[in-house]
């Protein structure tokens, strides 16, 4: 996997990845979304919308990301428009665990509306 692109808006950090993200690939972004969720009050966007494919390690550090954000009052969320990655979290169970958005929008402007109200 090459390196992921990370972008700032305002409070939220947001990750695009890319490409596969497998056995061979997860360590490097596990590390990555370690740095991330250290702090308290993590904000994290992951944009999927780029990952060709995703196995049971990559879905791993995706789930160990979520629980670090939560555990330190943080937030993370998906965003993807694959109907087939959809499908993957129903089957593993993790479609209620993850906040999924389908465009980068609409999970940024949900953050927006959060901080407004909250």
């Amino acid at each position: 996997m090459p390196h992921p692109t990370e972008l700032t808006v305002g409070e939220t950090t947001v990750v695009e990845l890319r490409g596969e993200i497998d056995i061979f690939t997860a360590p490097p972004l596990a590390a990555r979304m370690e740095a991330l969720t250290a702090g308290p009050h993590s904000d994290l966007v992951l944009d999927l919308r780029s990952t060709a494919f995703i196995d049971c390690t990559g879905l791993g550090v995706l789930c160990r990301a979520r629980n670090r954000a939560e555990a330190r009052y943080g937030r993370l969320r998906l965003v993807t428009d694959s109907a087939g990655f959809r499908r993957i979290l129903r089957a593993m169970g993790l479609a209620g665990v993850f906040e999924v958005h389908s465009s980068l929008n609409e999970a940024l402007a949900r953050t927006s509306a959060v901080v407004a109200t909250g």
